[in-house]
């Protein structure tokens, strides 16, 4: 089990980065939580097998992440945090 913490830069607000990462976590079946930050970015943890996280960020990073032309992600910080327990996580979901 790992867990991602990751920024998104870019037109990443008002474009539906949130709605479109909960939908890969359902997916890829993660889970942690999504949130808009004052300055402009998206802020989420993700949490899952290593090749669930994998694939979830390998979609992140496509050029039109679910398809949606409004999201421009111009860089992902990413960085490995610790796990938490995963009883006490068991979605993934947005933060406002």
């Amino acid at each position: 089990m790992i867990r991602k913490h990751i920024i998104a830069h870019g037109r990443v607000q008002g474009v539906g980065l949130r709605f479109t990462v909960t939908g890969f976590a359902k997916k890829y079946n993660v889970t942690g939580w999504v949130r808009n930050l004052y300055d402009g970015t998206v802020e989420m943890e993700v949490q899952g097998l290593e090749h669930r996280v994998d694939l979830f960020l390998q979609e992140l990073s496509s050029d039109r992440p679910g398809g949606n032309g409004f999201i421009r992600i111009d860089r992902l910080d990413i960085s490995d945090i610790p796990s938490v327990n995963a009883a006490k996580e068991t979605q993934f979901r947005a933060r406002y």
